[in-house]
């Protein structure tokens, strides 16, 4: 396997230095290329996870165990469908923009920066008001306190997914700062300044409320990133006819939006399925651990969003030499920073649950459960991103199909029974089956051993 990273020297001491200069000043390599964009996407996470962190906490806190668990509910829900209802252009802007940069091909290129944007506001305001006309239909039959938080959502839905269409074409160009710091950053920074002005006002911050924060947050956001994002756009590339090629790019997107769906599906199974059997308190209390390890998982999401167009950009190059130096490459950098992310955050987990409030602590054990499936995922990297740049979508969303009916099947048998640690204890074993299903699949036709050890 060839190096993507070498670096000439004499002895041992001058090896380790260099090795060391590499991994903490940079270089022009792509292996350091990818690290000081994986870094700056971590660093985002990491920020964010702070102000995610704390604006859970100040709403755990000013709402109550019951309203907050009802926001939890109803976010969770906007995330998931928000993340499904952009076709899978946001992942596979990644593969189609480098692909057309390749082959030259700048009309196409044009039109898909405009085109996929159009294509997923407008698809995405139609689905929008189709399910806030489905709530209205199942209102008899919802919680009352849920209805307007719902309806609020819908709202929010739109702005969500061109924002998360913003963020692949921008991480597409190596922008990762602005792919992530308006919807990771500003958003939350946004969410924590209208909710603590709607108490300042004398209002009472309850699910509506928040939700309402909330929605004006990505809204504002996803606008503030637009204007930028063009003002780029027009020095990159330039002016000059647009073509759409719409048929194609559903063609690579949705069997990409299969992958994506389930793997959805997967992380947020447990919320939802938590939600119609235990209480909001409890949903509350499961989640503030979720937001705990989330750390864990923003290393993996770090290393999927800088690798992703690099696989499909090799691909396309024929260069199948450096793409395996470079899968190896990624797989190393995503479990072991994953591992010591893990061990730290189960020390001082407790501490951290503390500050949602005293009766979060609860939780505690429920990490050590959760952290298994986190660890696990993470010994293959970002492999699921590797089958969908080269074209074996299909097979990719075959396994998370699997692995999400697992997810199903153990949180309806083990939540109503253990709560919080059979929701966990499901996730860690889908996820578990889930990695080792991509592992195989990967071997057998790529011929790549993805594992951080072994051969």
């Amino acid at each position: 396997m060839a190096s993507i990273d070498a670096q000439p020297a004499a002895g041992a001491q001058a090896r380790l230095i260099a090795r060391l200069r590499a991994v903490f000043a940079g270089g022009s390599s792509e292996a350091s290329l990818t690290r000081r964009l994986a870094g700056t996407i971590f660093v985002i996470r990491v920020i964010s996870a702070a102000l995610a962190y704390l604006s859970q906490i100040l709403l755990a806190r000013w709402m109550g165990g019951s309203d907050y668990g009802t926001y939890v509910y109803v976010w969770t829900w906007v995330l998931l469908l928000g993340s499904m209802m952009d076709f899978g252009i946001s992942a596979s802007a990644q593969k189609i923009i480098p692909e057309y940069r390749t082959s030259g091909d700048n009309a196409l290129l044009r039109g898909f920066l405009l085109g996929s944007r159009w294509m997923t506001f407008a698809v995405s305001t139609l689905l929008s008001a189709a399910m806030a006309g489905l709530v209205k239909l199942l209102s008899p039959w919802i919680e009352a306190r849920e209805v307007i938080p719902l309806y609020i959502g819908c709202l929010t839905l739109p702005a969500f997914v061109v924002a998360n269409t913003q963020d692949g074409i921008a991480r597409s160009h190596d922008w990762m700062r602005l792919g992530l710091m308006p919807q990771f950053i500003l958003r939350q920074a946004l969410i924590i300044g209208l909710t603590a002005g709607t108490l300042v006002l004398g209002f009472h911050l309850g699910a509506s409320a928040a939700m309402a924060a909330s929605a004006g947050a990505v809204w504002i956001a996803m606008i503030g990133q637009m204007i930028v994002l063009n003002r780029r756009l027009a020095r990159h590339v330039a002016p000059g006819p647009r073509a759409y090629d719409v048929r194609a790019w559903l063609t690579i997107s949705l069997p990409i939006l299969l992958v994506e769906s389930f793997y959805l599906l997967l992380s947020y199974t447990d919320v939802l399925v938590l939600q119609q059997f235990r209480t909001p308190e409890e949903v509350g209390v499961y989640f503030a651990v979720v937001k705990t390890l989330a750390l864990v998982s923003f290393i993996h999401y770090a290393m999927s969003a800088t690798t992703a167009h690099r696989f499909a950009e090799y691909n396309a190059l024929g260069d199948k030499e450096r793409l395996s130096a470079y899968v190896a490459h990624a797989i190393n950098w995503t479990f072991w920073p994953s591992l010591g992310a893990t061990i730290a955050l189960l020390a001082v987990g407790k501490p951290l649950l503390w500050l949602f409030g005293p009766k979060f602590v609860v939780g505690y054990d429920i990490m050590f459960v959760a952290a298994i499936g986190l660890v696990v995922r993470a010994a293959i990297g970002p492999v699921e991103r590797l089958l969908n740049m080269l074209g074996h979508q299909h097979v990719c969303a075959a396994a998370y199909a699997a692995a999400f009916a697992m997810n199903v099947a153990l949180c309806v048998l083990l939540v109503p029974r253990y709560g919080g640690h059979g929701a966990a204890a499901a996730t860690s074993i889908s996820l578990s089956f889930e990695t080792v299903l991509l592992f195989a699949i990967v071997r057998r036709r790529l011929g790549l051993h993805v594992l951080p050890f072994g051969r």
